[in-house]
């Protein structure tokens, strides 16, 4: 038997222009064909455009099992620019290793934090790489770098990769122009690390096949052949895949792994799989899977947390970047929570429950959100927050994906050159939309409902156990529809709307267990004092009768409404 394989993907990231592809080439040793600057407006500005590919092999590290074998290092060169962000969250959900690459003489910069936002979603483990090395001057070549290590630990302190290896290199030292004979230094000690970092990634052969394509090209006299990453799932020879961008379904004519024929593999597996009378240039990349594995949806539900890096609130209406599956749409967003009574309720992973009611929300809550502003104000310092959050996201045009996939929501449209955050939120998708009339069909069974409190005020009483009421409704509002909600007065009597009274908007409020007596006395003086001041008298009243007048008694309405009920019932408990 051949000697076994153990591929580990390792995502080189980091900000422009920090050597990242000079790093992968001067790691690898077996070039694949999406290597290396293929494409060719990225090798006329010098940067990686696609996600590259290439792998470096060497012997099994005794950590990971005995017996001879091979582990294999795939880099996946992710590129920096930061207009490409969409392809480095593409990379991303394939990555069990990262490195980041940061040049020493710059530091942390924006893209770099963007990739350590992207790692901590996607990865488990980093290495932090310091390149460019060669450009520090000899003599304080060793304190620079110690002072770099040091300010990278720190920034690394409350992320999950705190205290990860860091190594300084110089991938091709004297840039780019230098000859070729110029020794790439410190990679032979970055290899090391990378060996003892790596592990048995969970793999699991189960479940549907889907694979990210990135490259697609024809052999004459052979077919099509397809080069991406496995992300879940297997393949094997003979096996029927979709197409589904294309609604087409084609057979496994031979499978290809590094140059070496197959006849299966697996998710975590960088594969070429090689169908017949199939154009390539109608995919240059995107997904294949098994057939009628993944759904196309218009709109989804989402559980989801905010990014902590994203400056300013994020919004209820307001429209995202949000990449699901291997697609990047425009979509909205409408935030909701569990109702106020179940916000520390622990929640099964993965699943929504329509039964359950939801509080629709203006924003997504956090520590900075608005809502909490005004609370600092009453001194509540502990503002509850829910434990988990939803959106509903509705898309601009319909996208494929996985039934549970992650989604990446951002700004992509913020300035490239503002030293911001541009990733906003991440979430699951717990529940897609795949009716185009999800509106009707599929909305109203989401139970998601606004609190609604309006404000009106008694004008007279008609006798013991009826008022008056006025400007709780506009003139044109049906009250009709309003009949039979309760009500409740700031002097505490409970009341019931009975209907209209004339016709500009008053009503009549029944009041079952009757006014008391203090309320009558309120109500009579405040009507009295009215008709006085409308008899033309204008003698300055008495300072007390004054204050009475102030406060007159209010009539509070509060009901809830669901969002998504036509009928637009109003509720009350």
């Amino acid at each position: 038997a051949a000697p076994r394989v153990l591929n580990v993907n390792v995502g080189v990231l980091g900000h422009i222009d920090s050597g990242k592809t000079a790093l992968a080439r001067a790691l690898s040793t077996t070039g694949s064909t999406a290597a290396f600057d293929r494409a060719p407006q990225s090798r006329a500005r010098g940067i990686t455009l696609d996600l590259g590919f290439s792998c470096l092999r060497t012997a099994l590290p005794p950590q990971l099992g005995p017996g001879p074998g091979e582990l294999q290092f795939t880099l996946v060169d992710c590129p920096g620019h930061a207009s490409l962000i969409r392809t480095i969250i593409g990379g991303a959900q394939i990555i069990d290793l990262m490195m980041l690459v940061i040049d020493v003489t710059k530091g942390m910069q924006t893209q770099s934090a963007e990739c350590l936002v992207i790692g901590q979603i996607a990865c488990q483990k980093m290495v932090v790489v310091l390149n460019k090395i060669d450009l520090l001057p000899e003599g304080k070549r060793q304190s620079a770098i110690e002072k770099m290590t040091k300010k990278m630990q720190k920034t690394l302190e409350n992320t999950k990769f705190c205290g990860c290896p860091i190594v300084a290199v110089a991938a091709k030292p004297g840039g780019p122009e230098a000859p070729e004979s110029e020794n790439p230094l410190g990679v032979s000690e970055l290899i090391e690390v990378l060996k003892s970092q790596a592990y048995l990634p969970s793999r699991d052969p189960l479940g549907h096949f889907l694979m990210a394509v990135d490259h697609c090209f024809s052999i004459k006299g052979q077919g099509t052949v397809m080069t991406g990453t496995i992300l879940s799932g297997s393949v094997s020879l003979g096996d029927n895949v979709e197409i589904p961008a294309l609604k087409v379904t084609k057979k496994v004519k031979s499978m290809q792994m590094f140059h070496t024929p197959v006849t299966y593999a697996m998710q975590g597996d960088r594969v070429g799989i090689c169908v017949t009378q199939f154009d390539p240039k109608l995919l240059e990349r995107g997904l294949i899977c098994t057939p009628e594995s993944l759904h196309t949806i218009h709109a989804a539900i989402i559980s989801l947390k905010k990014i902590q890096y994203f400056r300013g609130a994020l919004q209820t209406k307001a429209k995202f970047h949000i990449t699901v599956g291997h697609e990047t749409v425009m979509g909205r967003v409408m935030f909701f929570s569990p109702a106020p009574a179940d916000f520390n309720e622990e929640i099964q992973e993965n699943v929504f429950d329509f039964e359950k009611d939801y509080l629709y929300q203006e924003e997504y809550l956090s520590k900075d959100s608005n809502s909490s502003e005004e609370n600092k104000e009453n001194d509540q310092a502990e503002v509850q927050l829910p434990r988990h959050q939803w959106a509903l996201l509705e898309f601009e045009k319909p996208v494929t994906c996985p039934k549970l996939c992650l989604v990446i929501g951002s700004k992509l449209d913020t300035d490239i050159h503002a030293n911001t955050c541009r990733l906003a939120f991440h979430g699951v998708l717990l529940q897609g939309m795949e009716d185009k009339n999800y509106t009707e069909t599929f909305l109203p069974k989401l139970k998601v409902y606004k609190l609604k409190h309006k404000e009106g005020q008694v004008e007279r009483v008609m006798d013991d156990y009826s008022v008056i009421g006025r400007s709780l409704f506009k003139k044109e509002t049906n009250i009709q529809i309003f009949v039979g909600l309760k009500v409740q007065l700031s002097t505490g009597e409970d009341g019931i709307i009975d209907g209209g009274f004339g016709q500009s908007g008053k009503f009549k409020i029944r009041i079952p267990d009757g006014l008391k007596p203090d309320t009558k006395v309120l109500l009579t003086v405040a009507s009295k004092k009215k008709s006085k001041a409308g008899k033309g008298d204008t003698t300055k009243e008495d300072e007390s009768s004054k204050n009475d007048s102030a406060q007159p008694v209010t009539i509070s309405l509060l009901f809830k409404r669901y969002v998504f009920d036509t009928q637009k019932k109003m509720i009350q408990s």
